[in-house]
C-alpha cells in the first residue's frame, strides 16, 4: 500500500482475530424494506447451471452487438519529477468475445447484468476498500452505484419513508435535499462548526426527539464537506459514531472527496513551491513520502455494521462515467441490489469495464495510488493559491475556515446588519462584474429547529477545482469590487446600471471599483 494511503494505526491491519458479525439493523428498516424481495421472475428462475439450456430471459444474442473492440489511450500516472517530461501514456483495450485479462469481454459488459455490478469492477473495489478502510466486522461487501446522488436516494429509502425525518448537517449537498423532498422525508438539521456536524447537537436532538416517528438514520459528508469544506478529525468521527451507537442510528457516509485531502497549508511558501507543499516526491527516488495519512473514515471505525459508505469516481476519475460503489454489510447490499434491479439494473457495463480494466490491469494498484497522490497535489496547490488570493484581495470582506480537503471555500460575506437583504443585490452585482459563486441558500437544511433560515443568505461557496488558476486573482478582485459596491452604495437601484460590465458610479468615484474587462453576458 502506498504510504500516503494509510489510515491511523488503530484502524490498520487485521490482528488475525475473528471479526464480529455486523449488528442486524433490519429492525430500523422502513416496513416496506423488511419485506422487499427480489423480483418474482428471478425468484422462480434461480441461477441457471452451466448445463441448462436457458430460454427464460428476454436477452439479446451477443452476436448482434456491433461493437467489436474499444481502445482508449490513458495517461500513466507518474510522480512530479517525471511530469517535467512529456506525459507517458498506455493503451487500454477491450475485445468483443475475449476476456481482457482481469476484465470481462465486451460481450459480457454489454449484456444485461445483476444489480450488484460487474464482477471484476466490484472485486477491485472490495480489495481496495479492505486496504484503505479495513472494515472491522465480518460479512461486508461492495455494490456498484451510478454515483453518490443515486446511492443517497437508495440508502435513505432503507430507513426513511414519507413523513420520516433524516438527520443532516445544517448545510448540506442540495442533491441530497432534493432526494428527500421527492421522498417526502423531512431533513432535520444538526448544527455545525469548523469540523462539520457537531456531536453534542446531534445527541441533544436525538435525546429530546418527540416526533411522531422515530429517528433511524443520519446523512453526512465528513471530508471536504459540501458546501462548507469542513473535514472531521478522527476524534470528531469517533464522537459522531458513538452518538449513532447510543441512539441506534444508521450512518450514511457520503464521502466523494475522501481522496482529495490536502497537505498542511503554509502561507510562507511561494506559489512555485505549492506543489512541493503536497509532499509528492518521486516514488522511484527512494525519498520518503511526506503526504499526511488520510483521516480514518467512519467505515474504518465501525464495529457494528451501521455505516453505509458511499464512494464515487466523479471527483477522482470523471463525473460522467456515472460510477461509484457502496460498502455495507451483505444483508444491506442485498436490499440495495434489489433497488438497483428495479431502477437502473446496474451502472453502464462499458463504464464499469473501462474502470475495471484501468485499475486492474493498465494502472494496477500502484498506478491508482499514484493517480490519487497526484490529485492531492493538484488540489493542494489550487487550495493554497486560492486562499492566498482570498487573503490578498478580500481580507476583511469575508470570513472563512481553511479547508483541508475537497473543492470548496465557504465564505461568510461581511455585508453588515442588513446582510440577508443585501445578498440578492450582491449576487446581481457579481454577475455584472463578471464573477459567480454559489449562494448559501440552496445548501441550507430548512428542518433546523430554532435556526434563523435568513442566515443562509450571507454565504458564498467558491469552487476552486475547475477555473484556471490564473483566473483566481481576477475572480476575487471582481468579488471584492461587488462587495464594496454594495457596502458603499446607498441607492442600489439607481447605482447599478443594466450593462454588461460592473458599473456602480458611487464606488467607482471612490476608486474602489473598476469595470470588468470585456463584455459579460448577464444570465437571467
Amino acid at each position: 500500500m502506498a504510504p500516503n494511503m494509510t489510515t491511523s494505526a488503530a484502524c490498520a491491519g487485521d490482528t488475525g482475530a475473528a471479526l464480529p458479525p455486523p449488528r442486524d439493523l433490519s429492525d430500523i428498516f422502513v416496513p416496506a424494506m423488511r419485506i422487499h424481495k427480489k423480483s418474482a421472475f428471478k425468484s422462480v428462475m434461480g441461477d441457471p447451471t452451466s448445463t441448462m439450456i436457458n430460454m427464460a430471459g428476454g436477452v439479446p444474442h451477443p452476436n448482434t452487438f456491433p461493437i467489436l473492440q474499444l481502445q482508449a489511450k490513458v495517461v500513466s500516472p507518474t510522480s512530479r519529477q517525471d511530469k517535467a517530461l512529456s506525459p507517458s501514456t498506455a493503451n487500454l483495450v477491450l475485445d468483443k468475445s475475449q476476456k481482457n485479462r482481469s476484465t470481462e469481454s465486451l460481450d459480457e459488459l454489454l449484456q444485461y447484468g445483476a444489480g450488484s455490478g460487474v464482477d471484476s469492477y466490484c472485486d477491485f473495489l472490495k480489495r481496495y476498500t479492505q486496504i484503505v478502510h479495513n472494515p472491522r466486522y465480518a460479512d461486508w461487501g461492495v455494490i456498484a452505484s451510478c454515483g453518490n446522488t443515486d446511492a443517497i436516494g437508495k440508502a435513505v429509502s432503507l430507513f426513511c419513508e414519507a413523513g420520516d425525518s433524516l438527520l443532516v448537517e445544517k448545510w448540506t449537498f442540495p442533491g441530497a435535499l432534493s432526494s428527500l423532498v421527492a421522498a417526502k422525508v423531512q431533513p432535520l438539521a444538526v448544527e455545525m462548526d469548523g469540523e462539520g456536524m457537531d456531536p453534542e447537537s446531534l445527541d441533544n436532538i436525538c435525546s429530546r426527539w418527540a416526533g411522531p416517528k422515530p429517528l433511524r438514520a443520519m446523512y453526512l459528508v465528513p471530508t471536504g464537506q459540501n458546501p462548507t469544506g469542513a473535514t472531521m478529525s478522527l476524534e470528531r468521527r469517533q464522537k459522531i459514531y458513538a452518538v449513532a451507537c447510543k441512539h441506534n442510528l444508521a450512518i450514511i457516509e457520503d464521502d466523494p472527496y475522501y481522496f482529495l485531502q490536502f497537505a498542511p497549508f503554509s502561507a510562507s511558501r511561494s506559489l512555485e513551491n505549492a506543489v512541493g507543499a503536497a509532499g509528492l516526491l518521486d516514488v522511484d527516488s527512494g525519498e520518503q513520502q511526506q503526504v499526511d495519512p488520510l483521516v480514518p473514515s467512519l467505515l474504518s471505525l465501525d464495529t457494528e455494521g451501521r455505516v453505509i459508505r458511499l464512494d464515487s469516481f466523479s471527483k477522482i476519475l470523471a463525473p460522467n462515467l456515472r460510477c461509484g460503489w457502496i460498502t455495507a454489510p451483505s444483508y444491506i447490499l442485498d436490499k440495495l441490489q434489489i433497488l438497483n434491479e428495479s431502477t437502473i439494473l446496474q451502472p453502464s457495463g462499458l463504464a464499469q469495464g473501462l474502470i475495471s480494466k484501468l485499475l486492474n490491469d493498465t494502472w494496477g494498484l500502484e498506478g491508482w495510488n499514484q493517480h490519487l497522490r497526484n490529485l492531492r497535489a493538484t488540489y493542494t496547490f489550487r487550495r493554497n493559491v486560492f486562499v492566498r488570493m482570498v487573503d490578498l484581495h478580500v481580507a476583511g470582506l469575508v470570513d472563512y475556515v481553511l479547508p483541508s480537503a475537497g473543492m470548496f471555500l465557504w465564505m461568510k460575506i461581511n455585508l453588515g446588519p442588513d446582510a440577508a437583504e443585501a445578498m440578492p443585490r450582491l449576487l446581481e452585482t457579481m454577475k455584472k462584474c463578471g464573477v459567480m459563486m454559489a449562494p448559501g441558500a440552496p445548501f441550507y437544511s430548512s428542518g433546523s429547529s430554532g435556526s434563523n433560515s435568513s442566515s443562509s443568505d450571507c454565504y458564498l461557496r467558491a469552487a476552486f477545482a475547475l477555473v484556471d488558476v490564473a483566473m483566481f486573482e481576477p475572480a476575487l478582485k471582481r468579488l471584492a469590487q461587488a462587495i464594496v459596491a454594495i457596502r458603499e452604495t446607498a441607492d442600489y437601484p439607481s447605482a447599478v446600471q443594466n450593462t454588461h460590465t460592473c458599473n456602480v458610479p458611487n464606488a467607482m468615484q471612490k476608486g474602489l471599483l473598476s469595470p470588468a474587462p470585456g463584455k459579460m453576458t448577464i444570465s437571467s
